[in-house]
């Protein structure tokens, strides 16, 4: 199943699939074989970077509609490592 990344309204991004989390050192976060995880959004986890439900308490607000994104820029592309 390939991968799908939900953006909750004031709440976490939900992403499904087959996926792998690493952090910025290429260590991978153990799944324990989920094939769904949230990721938290307010930045007030203490989980993080997964969701702990903590922006129910914080009153995380931030309503997201899908939009198109721009082009990207050919020369900061070809610039990037």
């Amino acid at each position: 199943m390939p991968t799908k990344i939900t953006v909750n309204n004031n709440g976490s991004l939900r992403v499904e699939g087959d996926f792998v989390i690493e952090d910025e050192f290429g260590n991978r976060f153990d799944l324990a074989g989920r094939t769904r995880v949230t990721l938290c959004r307010c930045g007030q986890s203490s989980k993080k970077p997964f969701c702990d439900s903590t922006h129910k308490k914080v009153g995380f607000r931030s309503e997201v509609t899908a939009f198109a994104l721009e082009p990207p820029d050919e020369k900061k592309l070809a610039q990037s490592p």
